[in-house]
């Protein structure tokens, strides 16, 4: 149990008393994991963007209060599967949940990520509630290039759908791409310059 105050509460993790007692140094990035750290920091706020740290790619959910987030599930996850999210990148289609944010981070780190605040004015966050609870239990069209969880939350908080995580994936196919072709084409002006000494 912690205490507040002198006193010691009786829900003991308690998010909400254990607010009082904490401070927060950067809003915009608080980084979660481990049930202590999950205990000492306070919760995100309503309309907050929660990034989850999968092995291979970001998750990305909206806080709805209360340790509830909204997020894309594929139809088979269940509460809690966690790293199971790496099945909606194969599915056509996903499910709007709302579950316990514990639940759906796992043993994953997961932290508030408003990133495109500097960008895009943010809805109000009882608007954002308001669109995430009414999508609760539809089933949506998904599309990994253009479809997936971060142009979800993004449509949500700030009313434009976007993903950085498809964007830099993009741009390091492009780079790579212009890294084999200027490869190639050495390897061709080489075997020219070599033919013709000869």
């Amino acid at each position: 149990m912690f205490p507040v105050g002198d006193t010691v509460h009786p829900c003991s993790l308690c998010l909400r008393h254990l607010r009082s007692r904490t401070s927060e140094p950067n809003p915009k990035s608080r980084v979660r994991s481990g049930e202590k750290m999950r205990a000492l920091i306070p919760e995100p706020r309503p309309g907050d963007l929660i990034e989850i740290f999968r092995p291979f790619y970001r998750h990305w959910a909206i806080y709805v209060g209360d340790g509830y987030v909204v997020h894309l599930a594929p139809p088979s996850e269940i509460a809690g599967a966690g790293v199971a999210s790496v099945m909606s990148a194969l599915a056509d289609k996903a499910i709007v949940k709302k579950e316990l944010l514990y639940d759906v981070a796992g043993k994953d780190k997961y932290q508030v990520n408003n990133k495109h605040d500097d960008k895009y004015l943010p809805l109000p966050p009882s608007k954002i509630i308001q669109r995430a609870e009414e999508l609760v239990g539809q089933e949506v069209l998904y599309k990994l290039t253009s479809e997936n969880c971060e142009h979800f939350v993004n449509e949500l908080r700030y009313g434009v759908s976007r993903s950085d995580q498809v964007r830099d994936v993009v741009m390091a196919a492009g780079i790579a791409g212009v890294g084999l072709a200027a490869v190639g084409l050495i390897g061709i002006m080489f075997s020219r310059n070599k033919r013709q000494k000869q």
